[in-house]
């Protein structure tokens, strides 16, 4: 089963959501809420975490300084709730578990756009 680290800025309803179906995920608000984005990165990779991220300068880390990952999922859900954002966020895990694996994810409204390396 896919592991996550979510971001500090990820609404902690995801994280209770995507823990209750039974993914481990490291939440660095409540591990390391100070961890800079770069850390936040080199810690996923190295415990083969997706990491979940509302921020999009991981995309910078990974696209312009080409930095390793094991997967980031970028979730743009501006004006949902943090429930709703949940439940579509579990969604496209379950839907796309597999697929997330190396790839860059953005959830967006009704659309999730996935990149491999």
């Amino acid at each position: 089963m896919l592991q996550f680290v979510a971001d500090k800025g990820v609404d902690a309803p995801i994280v209770h959501v995507l823990g209750g179906a039974g993914y481990n995920v490291l939440y660095i608000a409540e591990e390391a809420p100070k961890t800079g984005d770069d850390k936040v990165l080199l810690m996923a990779n190295d415990q083969q975490r997706i990491l979940i991220t509302l921020d999009k300068d991981f995309g910078e880390l990974v696209y312009r300084l080409h930095q390793s990952h094991t997967g980031v999922m970028q979730v743009r859900l501006g004006g949902f709730k943090p429930k709703r954002k949940a439940e579509i966020v579990l969604e496209a895990v379950k839907k796309h578990e597999e697929k997330l694996i190396d790839a860059f994810t953005v959830i967006h409204k009704g659309i999730i756009k996935l990149r491999n390396r």
